[in-house]
């Protein structure tokens, strides 16, 4: 998709109804997004890929997943995660720790979650974001020359937003919803998420680089 003078950029929204939902021993696990696009999980031939899991159970130990480096951060709920030799800690909603996917952890609590896992040579991270009834936050998103994929991901996980990047270009984002926004190399682009709701909405927006 063509934007403004010397920017290229590609956007996807994905709708909740077209994510696929998976079933393990302790939930539930849908995934939003997987880099490249025909990776699977099941085969670890992914870069990057974006999850949430619902977990049901009050114990759960983590898949063991080598050469992957993970953040996660809670939606709903309490969750205690302890990684055996390294560190562990008490997560309420939109705190997040990262880890490495090589780790025994372990975690405590019945939650809704959010995952970003990636192996190495990528970056990233991930930032809560909440907007106040009839309010908007202007972004800027800028690609750099270290990296061949920029992506920025907007999950909206609570309530219903607009995404603005030009007078004709207006994408709605409703709850459970991902948009998923992808820069060349040394481009930039604005945008302008907007509340028309009366409420406050929540978003986790996820920065990958890789």
């Amino acid at each position: 998709m063509e934007g403004l003078i010397d920017m290229t950029y590609d956007i996807k929204l994905i709708r909740r109804d077209e994510l696929q939902t998976s079933q393990w021993s302790g939930g539930k696990t849908t995934q939003l997004a997987i880099f490249p696009i025909n990776a699977k999980y099941d085969d670890r031939n992914f870069t990057w890929r974006l999850s949430s899991a619902k977990v049901e159970v009050e114990e759960s130990t983590f898949t063991s997943l080598p050469n992957i480096s993970r953040i996660i951060m809670i939606i709903e709920g309490k969750l205690l995660l302890e990684h055996e030799g390294y560190h562990s800690c008490v997560l309420n909603p939109y705190e997040q720790d990262s880890f490495s996917g090589n780790w025994n952890t372990k975690s405590y609590g019945k939650v809704t979650d959010f995952n970003l896992m990636m192996k190495k040579g990528c970056n990233g991270n991930l930032e809560p974001v909440f907007i106040e009834k009839d309010n908007n936050i202007n972004f800027i998103f800028k690609s750099g020359k270290d990296f061949n994929n920029y992506t920025q991901a907007l999950y909206c996980t609570k309530g219903e937003i607009q995404v603005k990047f030009s007078e004709d270009e207006i994408i709605n984002v409703n709850q459970g919803d991902i948009l998923i926004i992808t820069l060349d190399k040394l481009s930039s682009i604005n945008y302008t998420i907007v509340n028309k709701k009366d409420e406050k909405v929540n978003i986790i927006k996820a920065n990958i680089m890789c």
